[in-house]
């Protein structure tokens, strides 16, 4: 009686489970059925006009969670995401991030699950193993009559713009990616990268800054030129204000000049708004904070906060334009964890954290300025003055041991700097450990708010976001 009573009770189970599993892959969104269009008609969902689509790249949660206790000790606020929550004003959600061949993602395959709409395998942009192409979003919505745009901290070629924007099956060819994007005619295309367009950089010598001008973009290379650019008008804006990625958001908030040149991402964003909003029809763009993702993998702890509260500031920019227009859904979330930092226990871990509210620059900063002739004591007396605490006299001598071989790991390391070393020799003074140096199989946030929003459930796949978006723009297109 008891063996008959439980194997009817793991029939039971089973038989659920298949059927709870066959209607989430029907119905991965609450919008994605005939029915949901239909309560939508019936005035129980609303239309996005607009989207405004925003990834922290390589955010681990505890990234996000430091950065906002960051702001919380320093101004005496809570970060701009977390505020959502606090207010219960955005939709939350868990998303799971992996590729086609990994359950660990890289950034061109992520954003292609998002921008195609499908699993590709870890450095492909839309790219499928047999060869075929997936189209991107961006071309779709451009298709439909919607404005569209990216601005980005990193080159704007980089593999997350580009998920949205091409199809490449080599994330790496950033000199090609620069060259698909010229007869796409997007309305805002905003970061760094000038050396993808630049002839004395490029390959072929071709003179892409020239090309984009003659095929009729405004060609703008620094932050008054940028600020200088009307809103009106149908003249595609190429905005280009590096040679690589832009400057860590802690270095260029203590240099005047990179302050002066260089816009911040909140500064880009409310740009591209400003020109993609003159369209009757719409615009949905993507916005992100592509160096936090840099500095974790160089487990630089003040870069990523920074970055991550810069990024921050960019998220109320857009939630402040999507509370007055009531047509935009902002999407907020990242692509992937990336070294999963955490401040953890000991007697003095808020006291020591607080060694963040006064930095001035970043590790990226203090390495790129010591040789293999630095002393311990100029080492020592470096650090103290970029992030506030003296480290002791052996610390630093085994730090200086590294620059006699320069041959440390990180993925945006191509100096090969001790990064890794100064990261564990911090932790004794910020309490702040890394889990590694790469990026993780994490399930991350995934935030929403606008209309539309009320559709997403608490836990989705990445690609999954391709249709949201073009159900909840009600866009139709060919894929």
């Amino acid at each position: 009686m008891k063996i008959g009573t439980s194997m009817r009770r793991r029939e039971f189970f089973r038989n659920s489970s298949l059927t709870v599993l066959g209607t989430s892959l029907l119905l991965p969104f609450q919008s994605s059925g005939a029915t949901d269009r239909s309560d939508r008609r019936k005035g129980n969902s609303k239309t996005a006009k607009n989207i405004i689509f925003m990834v922290s790249d390589g955010m681990s949660t505890s990234t996000l969670n430091m950065a906002s206790l960051l702001t919380q000790r320093q101004e005496g606020r809570i970060g701009h995401w977390m505020q959502l929550y606090t207010d219960n004003k955005a939709q939350r959600a868990l998303m799971d991030t992996a590729s086609a061949d990994s359950v660990v993602t890289d950034s061109a395959a992520s954003s292609s699950a998002w921008g195609g709409g499908v699993r590709v395998n870890n450095g492909s942009l839309n790219a499928n193993p047999d060869g075929t192409l997936n189209k991107p979003i961006l071309q779709k919505f451009k298709a439909a009559g919607k404005s569209v745009g990216c601005v980005t901290t990193v080159p704007i070629t980089h593999a997350t713009p580009a998920g949205f924007c091409i199809s490449n099956s080599s994330r790496g060819d950033q000199g090609e990616i620069a060259m698909q994007y010229l007869p796409l005619k997007f309305d805002v295309m905003m970061g760094g990268g000038a050396k993808y367009f630049s002839a004395d950089s490029r390959e072929d010598k071709t003179d892409l800054f020239k090309s984009f001008a003659d095929n009729g973009y405004q060609v703008v290379r620094n932050k008054e030129a940028m600020m200088n650019v009307p809103a009106q008008g149908s003249q595609p804006l190429l905005g280009i204000f590096g040679k690589d990625a832009l400057p860590y958001t802690l270095d260029q908030l203590h240099d005047a000049t990179l302050k002066k040149e260089v816009p911040t991402l909140a500064e880009m964003t409310r740009k591209a708004i400003e020109k993609l909003n003159t369209n009757k029809k719409g615009f949905v763009m993507q916005v992100e904070g592509g160096k936090v993702d840099w500095a974790a993998h160089s487990n630089d702890t003040v870069a990523a906060l920074y970055d991550q509260v810069a990024f921050d500031d960019a998220i109320k920019v857009a939630i402040d334009f999507a509370e007055k227009d009531k047509e935009t859904l902002v999407i907020i979330t990242t692509d992937h964890g990336n070294g999963n930092p955490g401040l953890f226990g000991g007697t003095l871990n808020s006291r020591n954290f607080d060694y963040l509210h006064t930095a001035k620059h970043t590790n990226d900063w203090v390495l790129n300025g010591l040789n293999r002739d630095s002393t311990a004591a100029q080492i020592i007396e470096r650090l103290e003055a970029a992030q506030g605490y003296a480290i002791k006299k052996e610390e630093a001598e085994r730090l200086q041991k590294y620059y006699t071989t320069l041959n440390q790991e990180g993925l945006y390391n191509p100096k090969k700097l001790p990064f890794k070393e100064l990261a564990l020799i911090q932790s004794a003074y910020t309490y702040i450990n890394w889990s590694g140096m790469d990026h993780s199989s994490d399930y991350v946030e995934l935030a929403m708010f606008g209309p539309g929003s009320e559709w997403l459930k608490p836990f989705v796949r990445n690609t999954e976001l391709h249709q949201f978006m073009l159900n909840v723009t009600d866009v139709k297109t060919a894929s």
